[in-house]
């Protein structure tokens, strides 16, 4: 039964341009700008050579006249370099110009180049090293150059990206150069929550270098990319690597085409060794492309056991590490499909993280920042986060690698600048039938969803792609989450079969929320405002409710703005504590029944929003 006072008191509403409050959250008042996130970015392919880039560079804002929908990784390649007069301000990176943190303050327009600059003195660099200059993420598109000379171009704002910048290089002094170029939603393009017009479930709109910048040096021989499979069963790590080779001065004019172009290879000729070791630091396994270990000790949330790995390819050493685990969905006893982990069925007890901070943004203030939501959550009793419509910082996944918590991980949506509220939101609350009779491989269909448009859809397939690819290590992850309540939904039954082909070892949440279309491992539901209850489904298909809650208590002072959003708003925090431990426990009850799991929303309140267990700022945990 729907629950039309609840819908009524949830509706979008009029929004008044207020400015909203500037707060920080303790990490980021405690933060140094010459000293930002200076630990090693990637943990999974991690090198004792690397320097960090993080902290103070110039910084510019430039005309530049493009359109949203421009080519603009080939805008930005051909915008000239400013004259040095113009970089009279410095931004704290790798915050964007639109957070407190970055100490600029200031909306990229889409019509606008953001301009990034920073000198740093030439490497010392081996017989036929390289130097790799790497960007964790730039929203949206950029062009990077050393010294004048085009190092190379990116598009995409969640993806990380590197350079071979090795001969751009100059004694002495070297100049780096980036322009940036992000039509936020006016482009159409995977962009998350951000929005220029904030408001509800929209929050502000970012851009720029979010994540972390660094070089490091590699020899001519190197792994650019490392697959790691860990079979709980035979107690196998295969490791697959993706090298690059770099031929010496004296062999380069001889050499194959591929090898003179810098080209990538799989490890082919060279050998790639593999040692594992315990959390004691002794030797389990070693051996050519993987090892065994003997009865492996098993990952799971109780016991987020990780091995260490030392990977070799010829000079090239790289750090990494691996858990077992295995995750598949089957059919318990009593025949209610479920996620079972390393044989056990697991009931899903999870969070919503959307992963904004008032000071930074998108980006944690501090790798000590991402550890206190992940463990205020365990603490709170769940055993999972579902890192929504958003890619992490590498670290947030190896946190959660290490202490234990499950992930749930989306895929970046976006689409039609329009917010399709009809389509997204009040049809499927209003009219439940419509969930099970909405074709998204139709044409007109796609539009209404805001997925009419090619070049979205192939842009969001790519990411897709490379999501998976990105973040397929990790023990952590359990399920990827592909469409969210109608929002740029197409083709979901092609975007499974693609995610399956890709990583057939996780399960797959395909549309969350409604607009079902049979495929995936879940009938997956959002339940704000019907009576919690399992529905029917597919035999083999499990029943999750994949976000429910919202209950809304604003604490002044910790708080952006005046108004709250929230989908029942409770004044008295005590009051407002019962019911959601009330709501919990209801959903928990339905477990017998077939329930398989449930996200309640969310982990901290945003901006507008004031529904989440922690204040915006982390300094008053609602739910303890």
């Amino acid at each position: 039964m729907l629950n039309l006072k609840k819908v009524l008191g949830a509706k979008p509403k009029e929004h008044v341009d207020a400015q909203l409050a500037t707060m920080y959250t303790p990490q980021g008042e405690a933060l140094d700008p010459l000293h930002v996130w200076e630990e090693h970015p990637d943990p999974q392919l991690e090198r004792e050579q690397f320097e960090t880039l993080n902290g103070r560079w110039a910084c510019a804002f430039v005309a530049g006249g493009h359109e949203p929908t421009d080519d603009l990784a080939a805008v930005c390649a051909a915008a000239p370099i400013p004259d040095a007069s113009v970089f009279q301000q410095a931004i704290v990176v790798p915050f964007s110009p639109e957070a407190p943190l970055s100490r600029v303050n200031r909306q990229l327009q889409p019509d606008e180049f953001l301009w990034y600059r920073r000198s740093i003195p030439c490497p010392e660099l081996g017989a036929d090293h390289r130097c790799i200059l790497h960007f964790q993420a730039v929203d949206y598109a950029c062009a990077v150059r050393v010294n004048g000379r085009l190092a190379g171009t990116h598009v995409g704002g969640y993806i990380p990206f590197a350079f071979d910048i090795t001969d751009l290089l100059e004694a002495g002094e070297n100049q780096i150069d980036v322009c940036v170029a992000d039509p936020s939603e006016f482009g159409g393009q995977p962009r998350g929550k951000q929005r220029f017009d904030r408001g509800d479930i929209w929050y502000t709109a970012q851009s720029g270098i979010w994540q972390a910048v660094w070089f490091e040096i590699v020899p001519p021989v190197y792994i650019e990319r490392l697959l790691v499979d860990a079979d709980p069963v035979t107690g196998i790590v295969a490791v697959a690597a993706s090298v690059r080779e770099t031929p010496s001065d004296a062999k380069r004019a001889g050499r194959h085409a591929r090898h003179a172009r810098h080209g990538q290879q799989e490890a082919g000729a060279h050998t790639i060794h593999v040692e594992v070791y315990d959390d004691e630091g002794d030797l389990v396994g070693e051996g050519r492309d993987g090892a065994i270990v003997e009865s492996p000790r098993l990952w799971s949330p109780d016991d987020p056991y990780l091995y260490e790995l030392v990977i070799t390819c010829d000079e090239d050493v790289v750090h990494s590490y691996c858990g077992f685990r295995k995750v598949e969905m089957r059919c318990d006893e009593v025949g209610h499909a479920r996620v079972f982990l390393n044989g056990e069925p697991l009931f899903v007890r999870g969070v919503l993280d959307q992963a904004y901070w008032p000071d930074g943004l998108m980006t944690a203030p501090s790798d000590e920042a991402l550890v206190f939501d992940i463990e205020a959550m365990r603490n709170a009793g769940f055993n999972l986060m579902r890192m929504h419509i958003k890619v992490e910082n590498a670290r947030w996944y190896y946190h959660c690698d290490r202490l234990g918590m499950l992930v749930m991980q989306d895929m970046v949506q976006g689409g039609t600048p329009e917010i399709r509220t009809w389509d997204w939101s009040y049809k499927p609350t209003l009219f439940k039938l419509s969930w099970n009779h909405f074709n998204d491989e139709a044409p007109d269909h796609q539009e209404k969803l805001g997925a009419g448009a090619q070049a979205y859809r192939d842009e969001w397939t790519r990411t897709c792609r490379e999501t998976v690819q990105l973040l397929e290590n990790h023990p952590s992850i359990i399920g990827w989450s592909l469409f969210n309540e109608g929002w740029g939904q197409f083709d979901a039954r092609a975007a499974t079969e693609l995610v399956r082909a890709l990583d057939p070892t996780r399960v797959i949440d395909a549309v969350s929320g409604w607009y079902d279309q049979g495929c995936g491992d879940f009938k997956s539901v959002h339940n704000y405002f019907r009576e919690l209850a399992v529905w029917p489904c597919s035999r083999g298909r499990a029943f999750f409710i994949s976000e429910f809650g919202g209950f809304s208590h604003r604490v002044e002072g910790h708080s952006s703005l005046p108004e709250c959003y929230g989908y029942e708003i409770y004044d008295d925090i005590a009051t407002w504590r019962a019911a959601v431990r009330a709501l919990i426990a209801h959903v928990e009850a339905l477990e017998p029944k077939g329930l398989a799991g449930y996200i309640y929303t969310q982990v901290s309140d945003i901006e507008e929003e004031t529904n989440g267990l922690l204040t915006y700022d982390r300094r008053i945990n609602k739910f303890a």
